[in-house]
């Protein structure tokens, strides 16, 4: 998994490619549960993803709880099928707020 991310004033974007798994998966929820920290609005972009698995859909939901502690905007952004399918086994395609492009 590689994991990069842009910023502006008002918001985040963490774009994140390969494998998310057992391995990794902490280093994805360090990343997140920081940029929700620093008061910003984050967008997770998950087009390069391969494979997902337990322990990753976990990070994204700890980050989402979080943001809505914290009354912060937490959104998924272009969804690879692989992801979107376990998303949808869960039925957190109808918790998370998908959208199509990164904003």
């Amino acid at each position: 998994m590689t994991l990069s991310s842009r910023a502006n004033p008002t918001s985040a974007v963490i774009v994140v490619e390969g494998e998310v798994d057992l391995k990794n998966s902490g280093e994805l929820r360090r990343e997140l549960l920081a940029c929700l920290a620093a008061g910003r609005p984050v967008t997770v972009e998950l087009s390069g993803v391969a494979y997902i698995d337990s322990s990753g859909v976990a990070a994204l939901i700890e980050a989402y709880q979080a943001a809505r502690r914290q009354n912060r905007i937490f959104c998924l952004a272009n969804v690879s099928p692989a992801v979107l399918r376990v998303l949808k086994l869960a039925r957190l395609d109808q918790v998370f707020e998908l959208r199509e492009d990164p904003r």
